[in-house]
């Protein structure tokens, strides 16, 4: 039976189609069934509406902020529009619309935090730092991977977070580690050894120059 895919997946329906004949999983995962595929497409579906009506409310609170509203309630609003860019990353469906509503806000709200300190140097190198913070970090957001690892209720399971890297795509698997410390870094290296130990004699090509990239990441890191 062909399975029916959605066109712009959601965290749920990635986190399937990475263990889709994948060796590096277990084989009980490698199946994909179209049960399996609903269910998880559901689960999308249902994150999507409920923050679509978050968002709304976000942007009304937003856009109804006065000339004078205490700092504390601008700071703390921005940094709810930052969640909010961080999970339109994971959704499902094209999110560009709503990510460039938000980051039009937050740069909105900056420029009323940059008015509030006023000539102090400090403050405002503090906020250039905090900007360009931001912009490495949305686009960081831009690749999937990332975006699910940040999760605080990711889909990645901690035992699955090495099978999920050395099977990513160049590009994602070189942003995500960026996630990581070298001490992390160190150990997933040292699994990766044991688990393509026991990978029954087959090794998947990829999975070992992922390993070998990490080990790259690491070693230089501890002769420093």
């Amino acid at each position: 039976m062909r399975l029916l895919f959605s066109e712009l997946p959601g965290r749920h329906e990635r986190h399937l189609l990475r263990k889709q004949n994948n060796p590096l999983f277990p084989e009980a995962e490698h199946v994909l069934t179209q049960e399996r595929l609903t269910e998880a497409q559901r689960l999308d579906h249902e994150e999507l509406m409920v923050y679509i009506g978050d968002l709304r409310k976000l942007v009304g609170e937003a856009v109804a902020l006065g000339p004078h509203e205490q700092s504390d309630l601008i700071l703390e609003l921005k940094e709810r529009l930052d969640k909010a860019y961080e999970t339109a990353c994971r959704l499902a469906d094209d999110q560009g619309p709503n990510k460039e509503a938000i980051s039009k806000l937050v740069a909105v709200i900056m420029k009323v935090v940059r008015k509030g300190v006023g000539n102090d140097s400090l403050a405002q190198r503090k906020l250039g730092q905090e900007e360009e913070a931001r912009e490495v970090h949305y686009e960081l957001l831009e690749y999937r991977l990332v975006a699910d690892l940040l999760d605080q209720d990711s889909p990645i399971r901690e035992d699955e977070l090495l099978p999920v890297l050395l099977s990513a795509d160049q590009a994602e698997f070189e942003a995500a580690v960026t996630l990581f410390d070298p001490a992390r870094l160190l150990a997933l290296c040292e699994q990766g050894e044991t688990m393509l130990g026991q990978a029954d004699g087959v090794e998947p090509p990829k999975a070992r120059r992922r390993l070998d990239a990490l080990a790259a990441l690491v070693h230089p890191k501890l002769l420093g």
